[in-house]
């Protein structure tokens, strides 16, 4: 298990190329990458409802499941459980996740939903990566672009993904909120973001089951 700790940032889609701009006359040009991903939940959202989210990844490298704990977000800085595994191909294996999973609350909930479990939503976006120093503690920077897809009896709908995250990789996290305060001035339209993907891809899921209800 591991606990990321996150702050997260939206910023209008115009401003992508500089803010590109701006890490990389810092730190170096950034690594981008593509990142399609596939959430999954029981029918009544049962992962949902207990604030946790099952998602499959595939990477340049990879193919990685991943299962979070929401936890709590206050002005974009989230603080969340995360249990993520390798997998062989385009499709889960719960039974190593839920193995993996030493909290017993959150391995219950997986493993309880593990028969139903079907695909909600996709994001896809590219990403640029970053790696940073703050006062001795290691930063990523990941600048997002791209979009939410959630398909509800045959019709398509789409939200935005438009977003900086910085993620705690070693150190304070007081280092978080010293680099998106940097940010900030630099970007003053940059605003916290205190909804993750996944809980997004929800709102537009059942956005859409109630435009049709």
């Amino acid at each position: 298990m591991g606990i990321e700790r996150e702050l997260k940032l939206s910023l209008a889609p115009s401003q992508h190329d500089d803010m590109a701009r701006f890490f990389d006359e810092r730190t170096g040009t950034g690594k981008p990458i593509t990142l399609a991903n596939v959430y999954f939940d029981t029918p009544d959202c049962a992962l949902a409802k207990a604030k946790s989210a099952l998602r499959l990844r595939r990477t340049p490298e990879q193919w990685l499941q991943t299962y979070k704990t929401l936890g709590k977000t206050v002005a974009g800085l989230s603080n969340r459980q995360e249990w993520e595994l390798p997998v062989k191909g385009e499709s889960l294996e719960i039974d190593a996740l839920v193995e993996a999973c030493d909290d017993e609350d959150a391995r219950e909930v997986l493993k309880d939903a593990a028969p139903e479990l079907i695909a909600l939503f996709k994001t896809d976006f590219r990403r640029i990566v970053w790696d940073m120093e703050r006062e001795g503690s290691q930063i990523k920077v990941a600048l997002d672009r791209g979009k939410i897809i959630a398909d509800v009896d045959g019709e398509t709908r789409h939200a935005e993904i438009s977003e900086l995250e910085l993620e705690l990789k070693s150190g304070d996290v007081g280092a978080l909120s010293m680099l998106s305060a940097e940010m900030r001035g630099a970007f003053p339209e940059l605003t916290p973001e205190d909804l993750s993907k996944a809980e997004r891809g929800y709102l537009l899921h059942t956005r859409a089951e109630d435009d049709e209800a």
